[in-house]
């Protein structure tokens, strides 16, 4: 132990004495200051030795008294004091020392070794201390600098420490927080009830117009639970960046409808013009006029069936509604109609089951509409692209009935390093043919119905190629049409 920068105090109104405690001390390496009264030694303390040697009996205040004063300062609080005494022998007299503050108490004449001994315990409490000290501030420091409400919370569910940004989002104190169960706080701050198991827990939670995520994570010790970790943020940020994404989403898809309208709409419009324009020229010939007139109806007919079909592509439900998976499908190939014919794509499309599921419809023609184009715009000229409806399960023990909607393309696939990353939001390989937002949008989507999207992917020949997994859990139905 490096001794050259330890100074010690001593304090003894006997000279003899204390140039007896002094050179013991000094020949052990210590730096050493003295003092003969108790005033003197308070004075010194605050030059901040690293150990006081304190005599009892003082000329001025007793060493007790000193003793006291210097734990009761906050600059000399942490200075170990090691009381000495010739004349306060008794037990009583030592757990009086100790309990004004002093660390270690010795009867004078104290044995040399026994001092030095001692003194060097006392150094090594005191670097102890003190580092301990410095880990928890900056600890404390480090705990106040997150931005989520952290707290410790103990096998019974009350609160131990919590940090400032817990307090800023309860709005309320650290002593209103700490020490109180953890399950009381949430209900009054939150109007939730959360229940506390050793699993670990999270939820989204809404409150006025704020958004949060609660968290608790379970602490073990030897294989016991001895605590947990909670954790809440504040997600409102997120949540209305998500909202504003939805809708620049739901508008870049209401352009597309708009788009395949004037497609769509405008070939059949051009019959009825070039119809009508035959029919009046054809007056005299009845027969040939209603020729005419039914082929023009019959266009008419298929301009109501589109607009039909693009007002419920686009029109949403306020609660979950009982959908045809197929009748989903069979609307977004429908509007896509031209994009395919352009390329001379095959759809093959097929159905082993009749499900109904419970969900948005709106919803779920866009997830549909996201993973169809992009399989249309992977798919080469000539190319084909295979559909299939069937069985699935879904939940932890796999017996929760659900449908699976596989879509297939024999594109070029979708290269491995970029797999784990089509489903962020703005991660794109289109460049500036895409915003990166529709298979993140779809994934959202599938997620809050309760499902999952799967993506596989080959680049390699002779079967490179794309395959979209949308599963959905459901319930059977007994009439398939």
């Amino acid at each position: 132990m490096a001794l050259k920068q330890i100074t010690v105090l001593v304090s003894d109104d006997r000279p003899a004495n204390r140039y007896t405690t002094a050179h013991a001390l000094k020949r052990a390496g210590f730096a050493v200051i003295e003092a003969a009264t108790g005033k003197e030694t308070l004075e010194l303390s605050k030059q901040l030795p690293t150990v006081i040697v304190l005599d009892v009996k003082l000329p001025d205040i007793l060493g007790y008294e000193v003793c006291r004063r210097i734990k009761a300062n906050a600059q000399t609080s942490h200075i170990p004091v090691l009381q000495l005494s010739a004349a306060f022998l008794s037990n009583e007299s030592k757990l009086y020392a100790l309990e004004s503050g002093a660390d270690a108490y010795l009867i004078q004449p104290a044995d040399p070794i026994v001092l030095v001994a001692t003194v060097k315990s006392l150094v090594r409490l005191h670097r102890a201390e003190s580092q301990a000290q410095i880990a928890a501030k900056q600890w404390q420091a480090t705990f106040d600098a997150l931005n989520e409400g952290v707290a410790i919370i103990d096998s019974s569910g009350i609160v131990q420490r919590c940090n400032r940004s817990m307090t800023e989002i309860f709005g309320t104190s650290y002593g209103e927080i700490e020490d109180r169960p953890l399950v009381d706080l949430i209900q009054n701050r939150f109007a939730l009830t959360l229940t506390l198991h050793e699993a670990n827990t999270t939820c989204e939670v809404r409150f006025e117009n704020r958004f949060f995520r609660f968290s608790l994570d379970p602490v073990y010790s030897q294989g016991k639970l001895t605590g947990s970790i909670f954790i809440v943020a504040e997600t409102t940020k997120e949540k209305l960046a998500e909202e504003a994404l939805l809708i620049s989403e739901r508008l870049a898809a209401t352009g597309r409808i708009a788009h395949t309208i004037a497609h769509e709409i405008n070939n059949p419009l051009e019959a009825i013009t070039n119809l009508v324009y035959l029919m009046q020229r054809s007056l005299d010939q009845p027969q040939v006029a209603q020729q005419y007139i039914n082929s023009a109806a019959s266009e008419l007919e298929r301009v109501s069936r589109i607009s039909r079909q693009i007002l419920s592509f686009n029109r949403e439900s306020s609660s979950p509604v009982e959908i045809r998976i197929d009748e989903i499908i069979d609307d977004v190939l429908a509007l896509n109609n031209r994009t395919i014919a352009n390329k001379n794509l095959q759809v093959e499309k097929g159905s082993t089951c009749s499900l109904l599921i419970q969900g948005f419809p709106a919803q779920l023609r866009q997830v549909f509409s996201n993973v169809i184009r992009n399989a249309v715009e992977a798919s080469r000229p000539d190319g084909k692209i295979r559909i299939k409806i069937s069985p699935s399960r879904l939940g932890i023990d796999f017996t929760e009935p659900a449908v699976r909607v596989t879509i297939a393309d024999y594109g070029m696939g979708i290269p491995a390093e970029n797999i784990k990353r089509i489903f962020e939001a703005f991660f794109t390989t289109k460049d500036l043919k895409g915003s990166g937002v529709g298979l993140w949008l779809s994934s959202t989507i599938v997620h809050e119905h309760g499902g999952h999207l799967q993506v596989r992917s080959n680049t390699h020949l002779p079967q490179p190629g794309t395959c979209m997994s949308v599963l959905l859990p459901c319930r059977s139905v007994s009439s398939a049409r």
